[in-house]
This record gives C-alpha cells, sequence and structure tokens, in this order.
C-alpha cells in the first residue's frame, strides 16, 4: 500500500479489504468511464497547451511535451517538467519540457488532466507546498480526488491487477 501511505490508517483499512476480496478494480471501472483518446505526442502536446492557456498565459512556453515509456520505472514517477538552461550568444535561454508516463495513454482523462496539471502547476511552484495544490485545485476542482483515485489504481495494479482500460482503437 506504498501508494497510500499518507493516508489514515481508517482508509488504508478500506482499501485492504477492497483489495483482499478482489473489487478494487470493478469500482474503479464503475466510478470512471471508458479511456480516452489522446495517444499521440502531438495529441499530448495539443492537450497540455490548451490547459496552459486556459490557466497559465503568462508563463514561459513550453517547448515539448510527451509520453515517456521509461518515466515511471526509472524515475518512480508519473510525470516530469525540466528546464534545461544554455547559453545562445551573449542570453540564456531556458526551454521547458512536461515528459507524461505513458500509463497515461491507457487510463480516463480525468487522470491525465490530474497529472498534466501537476505539471504544469510546477512552471508556477516548485514545491509541494499550500501553494501549489491551491494551484493544482483551481486548475482541476477535483484534484484531491482524481489523484487519490489514480493512487488507487496504482495499488491495485501493484496488487497484481491487469489494467482495466485498454484503447478503443
Amino acid at each position: 500500500m506504498k501508494y497510500l501511505a499518507a493516508y489514515p490508517a481508517a482508509l488504508r483499512a478500506q482499501v485492504e479489504q477492497m483489495v483482499a476480496e478482489g473489487r478494487l478494480g470493478d469500482w474503479l471501472l464503475k466510478r470512471y468511464g471508458a479511456t480516452h483518446e489522446i495517444r499521440t505526442d502531438r495529441a499530448l502536446y495539443d492537450y497540455v497547451i490548451d490547459l496552459k492557456s486556459a490557466f497559465l498565459r503568462n508563463a514561459e512556453p513550453l517547448s515539448k511535451v510527451a509520453f515517456d515509456n521509461k518515466l515511471h520505472v526509472i524515475r518512480n514517477a508519473l510525470g516530469t517538467h525540466t528546464t534545461v538552461s544554455r547559453v545562445q550568444g551573449g542570453k540564456l535561454k531556458a526551454k521547458r519540457e512536461i515528459r507524461v508516463a505513458s500509463l497515461f495513454k491507457e487510463v480516463p482523462i480525468e487522470w491525465l488532466r490530474m497529472i498534466v496539471v501537476h505539471e504544469l502547476a510546477h512552471m508556477k511552484e516548485r514545491e509541494h507546498d499550500k501553494a501549489f495544490y491551491k494551484l493544482c485545485a483551481h486548475m482541476e476542482p477535483d484534484y484531491h480526488q482524481f489523484e487519490f483515485d489514480l493512487r488507487l489504481y496504482l495499488t491495485h495494479l501493484d496488487g497484481g491487477g491487469a489494467r482495466l482500460w485498454t484503447p478503443s482503437v
């Protein structure tokens, strides 16, 4: 239950019971519909830029947005935001990138939005502090619920459960 370690013991106990009874996957399938249709890096870029335009118009531009096959395994992360600084001539230029774990190609749109909102929030707030989560909740009012439900899904997968969503293609 590593994904739920910070949650209250009573809540973890409920989840443990659902896992033991094999009900967690079914519960998630009932709660969320089908997977989204964002499959390519270009479609992901467009999706992220639309969200950025709606909430962070004055933030620095993004140079790259992509799904990353290695992200979850190597860094134990679901998304990353990076700033690469380079000197060009006499000026310092910064390129910002967002990478999203490929796991998010086959999940409900709510979870993809949650991870994108999380990475976009890092453009304004570096640390996971109160201001950061306030910005996340501003961009996605159900941010905390979606994060919890995603943690439930990761717990389901970690316990040997099968992937619940597959592409409709």
